[in-house]
C-alpha cells in the first residue's frame, strides 16, 4: 500500500501514541529515579520492597530494564509510525512478565499494580499490531 492509497491516519492513533508515550515516559522517570537516588524514590516503600530493589538479581534487573524502556521506545516507534514499535512493546511485555516473576519469587508482589501495567503494555502491543496490520506502521527506518 502506497502512501497515497492508504487511509488518512486517524486522530485516535495520535492521540493514543502521545498518551502511550506520556505514560512510558513516566515510568523511565521513576525507573531512573530508583536507580539515581534510591533512598528518595523508594522512601515510602516497604521495606521488603526496598531490600529487594538493592538486592535484585541481574536476570530480574535485566526484564525491569526491558519492560521500561521497550516501552519507552515502542512509544516513540509508534509516534515515528514504525513497524518496529511491536517488537519493541513484545519485548517490554516479556521484560515486564520477568521482572513481576522476579517479584513474585521474592514475596514482595503487590498485585494491583502488575495486573495494570501488564495490560497497558499487552494494550499497546495489540494497539501497534493492529496499527501495522492496518497499514499505518510502514516505516521501517530504511529506504
Amino acid at each position: 500500500m502506497t502512501d497515497t492509497t492508504r487511509a488518512a491516519l486517524p486522530k485516535s492513533f495520535w492521540i493514543i501514541s502521545a498518551v502511550s508515550l506520556l505514560w512510558n515516559a513516566f515510568g523511565g522517570y521513576l525507573y531512573l529515579a530508583a536507580k539515581l537516588d534510591p533512598q528518595t524514590a523508594l522512601a515510602s516503600a516497604p521495606a521488603a520492597m526496598q531490600d529487594y530493589i538493592a538486592q535484585m538479581p541481574l536476570w530480574a534487573h535485566v526484564g525491569w530494564s526491558l519492560g521500561i524502556w521497550g516501552s519507552l521506545l515502542g512509544s516513540v516507534l509508534l509516534l515515528l509510525r514504525s513497524r518496529h514499535a511491536v517488537a519493541a512493546f513484545l519485548v517490554s511485555l516479556l521484560g515486564a512478565i520477568a521482572s513481576y516473576a522476579a517479584q513474585a519469587q521474592a514475596g514482595v508482589l503487590t498485585p494491583a499494580e502488575p495486573i495494570m501495567i501488564l495490560a497497558v503494555i499487552a494494550l499497546l502491543l495489540w494497539f501497534s499490531r493492529r496499527s501495522r496490520d492496518r497499514g499505518l506502521l510502514n516505516y521501517s527506518g530504511m529506504r
